[in-house]
């Protein structure tokens, strides 16, 4: 009976772990790829156990950090983001579980008083959790597989739960956002070698969010959406200088993409997050740059006459911000000057049926009095 006790005690080793688990996932392509994803099953599931302790034992954090460095020794993180979608169900349930434990996990400082430097030198002087310093700094392709996780619907939700947490770390959610292949300046190497102020190419995984929320399905566009939202909000110095940088870019595929979507959801979320952007104080320049643009107040206009009353009140809150403006641009000036008639018509009828909302009654005329007592002519600016 001792001898067994010391057999199964010696499996709950993270090191040894660690490594099992590396043996059995770089073998699920292979022939023995059923096989072999039952046997990484149990690993990962003695991983959680590990991680979270059971209702006899509380979870040990020597245990921990010896796991966190085996998942790191073995280069797991990364081969479990590439394979989720490979995994049986439970199995995705316990990834991810492993992943969110993991990322949060900050050893005593008596743990990292003895690190080896070997992979992760910074960790004694770092206040972030150890792994997601390392990752951030040494291994960025663990979050850009996991966001490609959204390739696969069986493994968009399990990706999709650990990006949402992982991506509250500003250089986290700055090394996917940055990622833009192997081109010089993107995050492929680290956080620290990100060029800031270089424009991207749209190749990075980042630009590949357009695509899943807009042609995946139902679950896999919902979840890519709400990580999307989560990167484009959460950072307020991060994002606007990104945002500025690739203004062209972003707000191009936006428009196209998102706010002319044929799907009904889709079109309706992008609308109300691109008010969210725009209103943002954070965003003033990129709200002054975006409704500068005569094209961006037409395709917003179109959206008031959309057949479905939702995309219309969002689409309302966008128009808004064009006609509040005290500084419009002349293309701008021009569109509300030339439909200065059917736009009082149109207004004072719009959305009638909203009685009870008091503030969207206020700011309909509010705006209804703006385009009244715009000038017959554009002025420009040096005469305002």
């Amino acid at each position: 009976m001792s001898f067994f006790f010391s057999r199964t005690r010696a499996k709950t080793n993270g090191a040894d772990l660690a490594r099992q688990a590396r043996e059995h996932v770089t073998k699920l392509e292979g022939p023995q790829g059923a096989t072999k994803a039952e046997e990484l099953a149990k690993v990962l599931s003695q991983m959680k156990q590990l991680l979270q302790g059971t209702h006899d034992q509380e979870a040990n954090p020597d245990q921990i950090f010896q796991l966190v460095n085996g998942l790191i020794e073995e280069d797991l993180l990364y081969l479990l983001a590439v394979n989720l979608y490979r995994l049986p169900f439970e199995s995705r349930k316990d990834t991810q579980v492993i992943f969110s434990y993991v990322f949060r996990f900050r050893p005593p400082n008596h743990l990292l008083a003895h690190t080896s430097s070997q992979h992760y030198h910074a960790a004694p002087q770092r206040p972030e959790p150890y792994a997601l310093a390392y990752v951030v700094e040494r291994r960025p392709q663990v979050l850009i597989e996991l966001c490609r996780g959204y390739d696969h619907k069986e493994s968009a939700t399990p990706a999709g739960t650990v990006l949402r947490e992982v991506i509250k770390n500003e250089a986290a959610a700055a090394v996917i956002l940055y990622d833009d292949g192997e081109e010089p300046g993107s995050s492929v190497r680290g956080v620290q070698a990100i060029d800031w102020n270089r424009q991207q190419s749209g190749k990075g995984v980042f630009w590949q969010f357009f695509e899943w929320i807009d042609k995946s399905s139902f679950e896999v566009s919902a979840d890519a959406f709400t990580t999307f939202r989560e990167l484009l909000t959460k950072h307020k110095e991060l994002v606007p200088r990104y945002l500025a940088t690739n203004f062209e870019l972003f707000f191009s595929k936006y428009n196209t993409i998102l706010v002319q979507s044929n799907s009904y959801v889709t079109k309706r979320q992008s609308i109300k997050l691109l008010g969210e952007i725009l209103l943002d104080r954070s965003n003033y320049n990129v709200m002054t740059a975006y409704v500068d643009r005569g094209e961006h107040l037409k395709i917003c206009m179109n959206l008031l006459r959309d057949d479905r009353k939702m995309v219309q009140y969002e689409g309302f809150h966008v128009f808004k911000v064009f006609v509040a403006n005290p500084n419009k641009s002349i293309p701008v000036q021009k569109i509300l000057i030339m439909n200065r008639e059917k736009l009082l018509h149109f207004l004072s009828h719009f959305l009638e049926d909203r009685t009870d909302d008091e503030q969207f009654i206020d700011e309909r005329e509010f705006l209804i009095k703006q385009i009244r007592n715009m000038p017959p002519a554009p002025v420009p600016p040096s005469q305002r």
